[in-house]
């Protein structure tokens, strides 16, 4: 599908208020109300928008800690093996296959310390999992919902990460 800089601009209105109106997001595309719904349908039915969410602050509803576990698996263990595993757990919120040493970084969330450790340890309970290695989270510096072309950037329908802002 082929994303041009009025996709782009519709695209970033969603991401920084996902509630705009069609005519609130047409205004600022230079668009009626009607034809960025058309282009909003266009984008959902290609999968280029999956859905529209809340965006919550996980301290403010009690999940103060967070950490980056590099999993170490066994030899043949699978992507979709380590994702069916990593879903069965509430305080994964990520879960990636990585180059380099460790098969999958999983991104944990808990209240506290102590909750952590009952999520790593059941985490590495998996049949699978050979070894782990933690890294707890201090601060959060950068935290951005995607990575959207700055405005009046011209959209090449590839996606790069142009902002400094990414979510961890």
């Amino acid at each position: 599908m082929q994303i041009d800089a009025v996709d782009q601009r519709i695209i970033a209105s969603l991401v920084a208020d996902a509630r705009a109106s069609y005519a609130e997001i047409g205004a600022r595309v230079s668009l009626s109300a009607p034809a960025v719904k058309r282009r909003v349908d266009r984008l959902r039915s290609a999968g280029v928008i999956r859905g529209f969410t809340a965006v919550v602050d996980p301290a403010a509803v009690g999940w103060t800690t967070e950490a980056f576990i590099e999993l170490f698996c066994t030899g043949r263990t699978t992507p979709t093996q380590i994702a069916v595993a990593t879903r069965r757990h509430p305080e994964v919120v990520g879960a990636y296959t990585v180059s380099g040493e460790a098969d999958a970084l999983v991104h944990l969330r808990a209240a506290d310390i102590a909750h952590l450790e009952q999520a790593l340890e059941r985490l590495r309970a998996e049949p699978f999992v050979t070894s782990t290695r933690s890294m707890i989270v201090l601060s959060r510096l950068v935290d951005a919902p995607t990575a959207i072309a700055p405005s009046g950037a011209e959209w090449t329908g590839t996606p790069t990460a142009t902002r400094a802002s990414n979510p961890p």
